[in-house]
C-alpha cells in the first residue's frame, strides 16, 4: 500500500470514528432533552398551587448552613453576607470563612455586623489550617465568622463543615447571587425522600441583569456576543442537561445543597484538585450505593442562583481550561465505575457519557476538524458528503440550544422581552460559528495541561454587579 493510499485509509477510518461519536453524542443528547421535557411536565404538576408561605416562618424545616468562603474580599464582603441574611429561610445559618485575607475582610465584617469572639468549640471531624477565631454577629445572630489561615477553598469549606450545625450545607461563592426563594425550593426533595443526599439548582447569568442591594431586579439577556452565547450554554447544561439526567440515572456535577453528615463520613472536600465539586457528587453517589446509605442527587430547576460569566476570551479560556481539567481529574479518580453493572445506571448509563463526550469530546471533534481540512485538500472525501454532515450538525445543534430556550421560556422564568429573546435567539444560532470550535481548543488545552499535572486556578477577572464601565477586578482562585 502506497503512502497516499495508507493515508486516505486513515482519514477513511476517522471520518467513520467521527461519525460513529456524531451519532452517539447527539443520541445522548436527544434522551437528555426528552427526559428533561418528561421531568418539567412532571415537576410542574408537582407543584402545581404550591405555597412556600407556611414555610418562611417555620422552626421546623431543616437547620440549613450556607458556607460562604472570602479571601480578599473587603470591597464585596458586606454587600454579600447582607444580601444572605435576607433570604427566605426561617431556620438558616450563614458560615463566613475568611480563609487568610490579607486585606480588610476581617475589620470590615467586625465594623459591619459587630462581631463579638465566642468560645471555639466544635468537633473537629475534618482536618483544616489552623483556626484563629470564631466570631458571633450582635445584630444578627445566624452570622458566624470563621478565621484561618489560608489553606484555599476546599479547607475553606471543610472549615465550614467543622463549625457549622445545619443538616444541610450549601457552598456558595463570592460572585454569586441567589433568589430570595432559592433555599425553601431546593428543599424540597430532601422532603419527599430519604434517599437524597444533594440537591442542584439553576445557575443562570447575571451578565446584562440589572442588580441592586445584592438582588436581581431585572433581567436582560447580554448584547455583547461572549456573554450572551455563554448564557444560550447555562440554558442548555441545565434545562435539558442536568434536568434530563434526572430521568436517565442522576447528575455527577450539581451546585446546591448537601446532607452535611454525609461530606463529613468522606472526610469533607478533598483538596488535590480542582473539579472539588464534580469529585464531591461522585463520591457521595459511589458512597451511597456501596454502603447503602443516600445517593440519589437530583437536579430542581426553579430554585435560581446567578453567576458572572468572563467576558474576555482569555479569561473564559483559562476557566474552560480549568474546568476540563477538572473533570479529567475526577474521572481518573473514579475509573473503576465505568461499564461497572455493580453500580448500575450510574456506571452503565451516566459515566460513560461524561467519558466519552465531555472527556473525550473534544479530542475527537479536533481530530475530526484536522481530518476534514485534510481530506478535502488530498480529494479523499466526498464533498457533498461532507457539507451535509457538517450542514446536520451544526442544524442539530443550533435545534438542541432553541430547545433548551424554549424550555426556559416554558419555566416562566426566561426573558419576556422580545428583543431578549430574538437575542437568544442570534447567540444560539451564531453558537457554533467560531465559539464552539474556541471551546474544543480551550478544553484540549485543558486535558494537556492535566497530563502535565497542572492543578493551579488561574486568574479571575470580574466586571461586578452593575460595574462602572471599564472597571473590573483581578481575583486569584482559591
Amino acid at each position: 500500500m502506497s503512502p497516499s493510499d495508507a493515508l486516505a485509509a486513515l482519514l477513511s477510518g476517522l471520518t467513520w470514528v467521527v461519525l460513529g461519536y456524531f451519532l452517539v453524542a447527539n443520541g445522548y443528547q436527544t434522551l437528555l432533552l426528552c427526559g428533561a421535557g418528561r421531568e418539567l411536565v412532571r415537576h410542574r404538576y408537582m407543584i402545581r398551587g404550591e405555597r412556600l408561605d407556611p414555610l418562611l416562618g417555620s422552626a421546623a424545616v431543616p437547620r440549613l448552613s450556607v458556607l460562604a468562603p472570602a479571601y480578599n474580599e473587603a470591597a464585596t464582603v458586606a454587600t454579600s453576607v447582607r444580601s444572605l441574611l435576607t433570604l427566605h429561610y426561617s431556620n438558616l445559618e450563614l458560615v463566613l470563612v475568611n480563609d487568610g485575607s490579607t486585606d480588610a475582610t476581617l475589620a470590615v465584617l467586625q465594623r459591619e455586623f459587630e462581631l463579638s469572639p465566642i468560645h471555639p468549640i466544635y468537633r473537629r471531624v475534618v482536618a483544616t489550617k489552623p483556626i484563629r477565631g470564631l466570631y458571633q454577629s450582635r445584630t444578627n445572630p445566624q452570622l458566624l465568622v470563621v478565621d484561618k489561615d489560608n489553606g484555599r477553598k476546599a479547607d475553606s469549606l471543610n472549615a465550614g463543615l467543622n463549625v457549622a450545625t445545619g443538616e444541610l450545607v450549601c457552598a456558595i461563592d463570592a460572585d454569586t447571587i441567589l433568589e430570595p426563594d432559592a433555599l425553601l425550593r431546593i428543599l424540597r426533595p430532601f422532603l419527599d425522600a430519604e434517599d437524597v443526599v444533594a440537591a442542584g439548582a439553576t445557575i443562570r447569568v447575571v451578565n446584562g441583569a440589572s442588580v441592586r442591594g445584592g438582588r436581581v431586579e431585572s433581567v436582560h439577556v447580554p448584547r455583547r456576543p461572549l456573554p450572551g452565547i455563554q448564557w444560550v450554554e447555562y440554558l442548555r447544561a441545565f434545562l435539558y442537561g442536568r434536568l434530563g439526567w434526572n430521568q436517565l440515572g442522576g447528575n455527577l456535577i450539581i451546585s446546591g445543597a448537601f446532607r452535611r453528615d454525609a461530606i463529613q463520613a468522606l472526610g469533607g472536600y478533598v483538596h488535590d484538585t480542582v473539579g472539588e465539586d464534580m469529585e464531591l457528587v461522585v463520591h457521595l453517589r459511589s458512597h451511597g450505593l456501596a454502603t447503602g446509605g443516600p445517593s440519589r442527587v437530583v437536579f430542581v430547576p426553579d430554585p435560581i442562583a446567578w453567576t458572572e460569566v468572563p467576558e474576555s476570551l482569555a479569561v473564559l479560556g483559562r476557566q474552560r481550561d480549568r474546568w476540563q481539567r477538572g473533570l479529567a481529574d475526577v474521572l481518573r479518580r473514579y475509573r473503576s465505575l465505568l461499564l461497572n453493572p455493580r453500580w448500575g445506571v450510574l456506571g452503565l448509563l451516566v459515566f460513560p457519557y461524561f467519558v466519552l463526550v465531555e472527556l473525550l469530546g473534544p479530542v475527537i471533534e479536533g481530530l475530526g476538524l484536522l481530518g476534514l481540512v485534510a481530506a478535502i485538500a488530498l480529494g479523499a472525501i466526498n464533498l457533498p458528503f461532507a457539507a451535509l454532515f457538517l450542514l446536520v450538525a451544526y442544524g442539530w445543534g443550533v435545534l438542541l440550544s432553541l430547545s433548551a430556550v424554549l424550555l426556559d421560556q416554558s419555566t416562566g422564568h426566561g426573558p419576556g422581552n422580545p428583543l431578549d429573546l430574538a437575542l437568544l435567539i442570534s447567540w444560539s444560532v451564531l453558537e457554533n460559528l467560531g465559539y464552539r470550535q474556541l471551546t474544543v481548543i480551550w478544553r484540549l488545552r485543558g486535558i494537556l495541561n492535566f497530563l502535565r499535572g497542572r492543578q493551579d486556578w488561574g486568574t479571575m477577572v470580574r466586571r461586578g454587579f452593575n460595574p462602572p464601565e471599564g472597571h473590573a477586578a483581578e481575583v486569584p482562585f482559591q
